[in-house]
């Protein structure tokens, strides 16, 4: 395929057989049939992120009202600087997603990237939330726009933004390939030093709203994590040709620049100011982050030494599991409405 088109919403003549059905580049009658599924995984993936629902503002805020004012100023930078990365990037995945369902001809997993992207909605309102709750309308803006003032901070949006972009002007199979490796390392890398972050400061007993909406915000990033590996996954599959080795060592540049620009941040917003929190501590933990994605493509390890978790990391995914918090901090009422296990980040 030298060039994708973009599916028609009506197709009367699109193929009807399962068998037929693939990633890209299929004649899909974009009905959504639950009983007759192309991909297997399709069916838990849609149950497992239905089941994850949750509305930020029942994440009870208080006493993160009363400890914002008291955190010192590396910890108050740092909340503002990643909550500002945060909502930017989720924003943006926001308006990407339905550009990349235009070219996805599986209509299943068309349901999964609809999904996710109320959920990324969901995040900026949490995110909105969080700054609507602790700080003035002033200090809100400001923070919501750091992503364009901070130029360490708008370097690294650049990367991932010029890889959406690149798309919207050349419609071929490798740079819609190229895009959902964004995603991947997006969902899988970028996040991670704000998270630890948050985490951090529940650690230390400082707040813990933040932490809990980090949470639930965690739990579906996982799950967009095993979508889009399952889609690269399935491209491997039907469309071997695209994973020539020239193009996988495009595939591995990414993600190596990916992590480099994570620790990078890291270093920048966390640094050594934060107890709790080494440069090294997040130099590791993003490398083995950086080994399981790429070893969860089939490739192996990129870093050496980094394959096992940190020991001193540990407590990341202990506090990321989003149903340990049974109750609201204040009120000792359901927040987490998932019935079932929630992810485990060993994508």
């Amino acid at each position: 395929m030298a060039e994708l088109k973009k599916k028609p919403l009506f197709n009367p003549t699109g193929d009807t057989e399962v068998r037929l059905r693939r990633m890209i580049g299929g004649n899909t009658t974009n009905l959504n049939d639950f009983n007759n599924m192309r991909y297997p995984w399709v069916s838990d993936w849609y149950r497992q992120a239905m089941n994850n629902f949750w509305i930020p503002e029942e994440i009870n805020l208080a006493q993160d009202v009363k400890d914002y004012p008291n955190l010192s100023a590396p910890e108050r930078t740092a909340y503002d600087k990643i909550l500002s990365f945060l909502v930017f990037l989720d924003s943006i995945q926001t308006a990407n997603l339905p550009a990349i369902g235009e070219y996805v001809t599986a209509n299943e997993v068309n349901l999964c990237l609809s999904i996710q992207t109320f959920q990324e909605c969901v995040h900026s309102q949490s995110y909105s939330y969080m700054l609507d709750t602790i700080c003035s309308p002033t200090q809100r803006d400001d923070i919501l726009y750091q992503w364009k003032t901070d130029e360490h901070l708008l370097r690294r949006n650049t990367f991932i933004g010029d890889l959406y972009n690149e798309f919207q002007t050349r419609k071929d199979p490798f740079t819609l390939l190229k895009v959902m490796m964004a995603n991947y390392i997006l969902e899988g890398i970028y996040f991670y030093s704000g998270f630890m972050f948050f985490y951090n400061l529940a650690r230390v007993g400082k707040m813990p709203g933040s932490a809990q909406e980090i949470r639930y915000i965690n739990r579906d990033e996982n799950t967009h994590l095993w979508l889009f590996r399952n889609i690269i996954h399935e491209l491997q599959k039907e469309n071997p040709e695209l994973f020539t080795p020239e193009n996988v060592q495009v595939l591995r540049e990414m993600l190596e620049e990916g992590v480099r620009q994570e620790i990078a941040w890291g270093h920048y917003v966390i640094g050594d100011d934060i107890p709790g929190l080494t440069r090294d501590m997040v130099t590791d933990y993003i490398r083995y982050l950086g080994n399981l994605r790429w070893s969860g493509l089939g490739y192996g390890s990129l870093f050496e030494g980094c394959d096992e978790e940190p020991e001193n990391m540990a407590w990341v995914s202990q506090y990321a599991n989003a149903n340990l918090v049974k109750t609201d901090f204040f009120e000792a009422k359901s927040t987490a409405y998932a019935k079932s296990t929630a992810l485990v980040d060993d994508l």
